[in-house]
């Protein structure tokens, strides 16, 4: 899994104009990158990050065009992901690698090691989309705009204001402040769990079940191996799945967190293999489906088959235990002020997973938000499955 063996792609495992490469001294990683078009100082730099369970190679059908429209396109195998090597993907290793602003510092540290000195846009999908947000919030002044796609990232945690107590020597009459008795909230992440799991068909929620000790070995070993799961997994989030139409949820409770398709909120005794397995596409349905071909597949298997997903899922960990939020909170207030777009299939359960935070990114956390763009026939994996409507999007607003 770490040798550092492992080679580049070869040419017929990618679209013409896409190079396989290895870039030494990143943060300690050995990353592995795909990109297209010439870097010279000529053509402006386009990040693209991927998210779970993808790899630099779910940009495939993306860079051919954005090269060809004259950008110099960089898309790298995240830490803890594809063929980057150099870090640590056991359960009980230390996690605060996997962070978001470690993430963000890995995305950061390739810029400066292939010499690019500003990036014109940062693009991000599912969970390289907080990342994609993370380098937007905290580096301005190297990515001068960046693209959300299918996860809404709605910031740092809000710390509370005027709620702390001074403690004064005895005798000292000065003013005290209450603390804040605001209820507890499922959105505070605390109790969304216990709550799930109490509903009359117990439930869990997906973050939890990744954050956990057995979900790297019970996607490993499914039923039918790793081809089979990626086929399903691929298609239960996607718009040929029939059961994704997407409408808002109200509120943070566990009564609308249930109303979510299993992939996000599952049966409390079954792994994702099994969920997935539930809704597995026909054998017409694979023949149908021409943005995801069996070659597609053999890669993300064989990739993740010597990768495992534990190296992604320590990111999941991160969220759900607190560390995000705790690095986050020293840029609490501020904003995204370069100019953003966000993309997702109008198919996308990723969108209305959270109540309130598409609402939140729109209209309060992206001060230059250009557009909000729900792509017909796409749903999760819409750079795949609705590629050229995303490469219009893209060009339209780098232009």
């Amino acid at each position: 899994m770490h040798s550092n063996e492992l080679i580049p792609f070869n040419n017929e495992q990618l679209p013409q104009g896409i190079r396989s490469l290895f870039i030494d001294g990143i943060n300690g990683l050995r990353m592995h990158v795909l990109e297209a078009g010439a870097s010279d100082q000529n053509r402006p730099c386009v990040f693209l990050i991927h998210g779970f369970p993808e790899l630099a190679y779910s940009w495939r059908k993306i860079m051919p065009a954005l090269a060809e429209a004259g950008y110099y396109v960089v898309a790298p195998d995240l830490r803890g992901y594809g063929r980057t090597t150099g870090w640590q993907g056991e359960f009980e290793d230390d996690i605060s690698a996997f962070s978001l602003c470690r993430m963000a510092g890995d995305v950061v540290a390739l810029a400066s090691a292939i010499g690019v000195g500003q990036v014109a846009a940062v693009v991000g999908h599912d969970f390289g989309s907080p990342v994609a947000g993370c380098c937007a919030l905290i580096r301005p002044d190297l990515f001068q705009s960046v693209v959300l796609m299918s996860a809404p990232f709605s910031g740092p945690p809000t710390l509370p204001f005027a709620t702390g107590t001074i403690t004064s020597a005895p005798g000292n009459t000065a003013n005290t402040q209450p603390k804040d008795q605001n209820s507890a909230k499922y959105s505070d992440q605390d109790s969304l769990p216990e709550a799930l799991a109490r509903l009359p068909q117990p439930r869990k929620h997906y973050q939890w079940y990744y954050s956990g000790p057995d979900a790297n070995s019970e996607m490993m070993n499914s039923q039918g191996g790793l081809p089979v799961f990626f086929r399903n997994y691929y298609h239960h989030k996607s718009a040929d799945w029939a059961g994704n139409k997407v409408f808002p949820l109200t509120t943070p409770i566990a009564e609308e967190f249930a109303k979510l398709p299993t992939y996000y909120v599952m049966d409390l005794d079954k792994g994702m293999g099994e969920t997935v397995a539930e809704e597995a596409p026909t054998d017409q349905q694979v023949r149908d489906c021409s943005w995801l071909t069996a070659t597609d597949i053999e890669v993300y298997a064989s990739e993740y088959a010597r990768s495992g997903f534990q190296g992604g899922l320590q990111c999941y960990r991160c969220n759900t235990g607190g560390r995000n939020a705790a690095e986050l909170a020293v840029y609490s207030g501020l904003t995204i002020d370069i100019p953003s777009l966000f993309i997702a299939g109008a198919s996308d359960w990723g969108v209305q997973q959270f109540p309130g935070d598409l609402d939140t990114l729109t209209t309060r956390f992206c001060t230059q938000m250009m557009g909000v763009h729900l792509i017909d026939g796409a749903g999760h994996w819409v750079q795949q499955e609705q590629p050229e409507a995303v490469i219009a999007l893209l060009l339209e607003f780098l232009n």
